[in-house]
């Protein structure tokens, strides 16, 4: 069985951000499948998707601190810089971490470590709500 559906996630300010519950509210059909794959695209170039640690905020926030000294704004050599400064350095942190995921579906649920959660990360000052889309195939 396939199933493809199009999100939509609420703005976000800055950051790394917990949306598991959010995507998994927008997704009940996942609850037909026993076995199978989620995937998932963040149809965006300047944010981005991971999987990390659900229970403890501040390491949203230390992961926000070290992507914003790895890669900095207003670097000299930027030449992409019409849509803000924070622009260029969004597009460099969505490559870095990636803007897809595969996930594994065991009895109706994302199959995911006790201390896993999605997290959408905005690397943008102003980034708006982020569109995704969701595969799930399986049984």
């Amino acid at each position: 069985m396939w199933v493809q559906k199009e999100l939509t996630l609420k703005p976000k300010n800055r950051g790394f951000h917990l949306v598991t519950e959010e995507v998994m509210q927008q997704l009940p059909e996942i609850r037909q499948f026993s076995v199978g794959l989620c995937h998932i695209l963040l149809q965006h170039t300047s944010a981005s998707l991971t999987i990390n640690e659900n229970a403890d905020p501040t390491v949203r926030m230390d992961f926000e601190s070290h992507f914003n000294r790895t890669v900095r704004e207003n670097e000299p050599y930027y030449q992409h810089d019409y849509e803000g400064s924070d622009d260029m350095p969004a597009h460099l942190k969505s490559s870095l971490l990636g803007c897809t995921l595969t996930l594994p579906i065991t009895r109706g649920r994302l199959n995911l470590g006790t201390w896993q959660g999605i997290y959408l990360c905005e690397h943008r000052n102003h980034g708006g709500a982020r569109r995704i889309v969701i595969t799930l195939q399986g049984e």
